[in-house]
């Protein structure tokens, strides 16, 4: 479970031959999906709302019979780029729950983790600018594909560095407030798994997310409503 909704957080993508146009500006929202999780429906629920001065707090819900996750970010804007603070992540399914914190201290450099957490996953990770999480990825990829740019990220989250790429293999419909609207889609295999991004030209957030585990469907959101 835990795997699943932070590799589907973490969906970027790469080497876009597009003209370069300004990022998207942070505005508050509330995008409303269709979930289905562990062959199971769920309801699903994206936020952005204003932290306090030049703060943001980002947030993922997603919940069923069996699971209820919740995934937060704080973070801020510098010099364009999407700059994460602080997050938190818990999970319960079943009987088995798990809270994670998060701090990303950009002064010292470093980011650590605490909580229910290996202890060789606690950090300290070194920090390099440009460094987000796996869930505020969602946010990047929209901004940058709409700018045109490489989307490159590396991806730093609960002890580890990945960097991350996906490829565009295609445009599709999609419908958004009742209206189909033309999305672009984005891949990225990693083993046997593959996550599917669906972006929509002004959308802050993906318009769909996949995650295909062995060739099955694993965690599908699809929205509903965006406002």
């Amino acid at each position: 479970m835990k795997t699943t909704t932070r590799t589907l957080s973490a969906l970027v993508a790469a080497g876009l031959a597009l003209s370069s146009l300004p990022a998207l500006a942070l505005e508050p929202f509330q995008a409303d999906y269709k979930a289905n999780y562990m062959g199971m429906q769920a309801n699903g629920t994206m936020t952005l709302a204003a932290a306090g001065g030049n703060q943001w707090r980002y947030t993922l819900a997603i919940q069923n019979q069996l699971a209820n996750l919740s995934q937060s970010t704080v973070f801020e804007e510098r010099d364009g780029a999407l700059r994460p603070l602080s997050s938190n992540d818990k999970s319960s399914l079943l009987v088995k729950k798990k809270n994670v914190e998060a701090k990303y201290d950009w002064d010292s450099g470093q980011a650590t983790w605490s909580g229910d957490v290996k202890p060789d996953r606690a950090g300290p990770v070194k920090l390099k600018a440009g460094d987000m999480d796996a869930l505020l990825i969602n946010l990047a990829i929209a901004r940058d594909l709409a700018a045109g740019k490489p989307l490159n990220y590396r991806m730093v989250d609960e002890g580890r560095v990945k960097p991350m790429s996906y490829k565009v293999v295609g445009k599709e419909n999609v419908t958004v407030n009742g209206k189909q609207q033309q999305a672009t889609k984005v891949s990225r295999v990693d083993g046997t798994k593959e996550l599917i991004a669906w972006i929509v030209p002004d959308l802050p957030v993906p318009a769909r997310l996949l995650q295909k585990e062995n060739g099955q469907d694993a965690l599908d959101l699809t929205i509903k409503s965006l406002r």
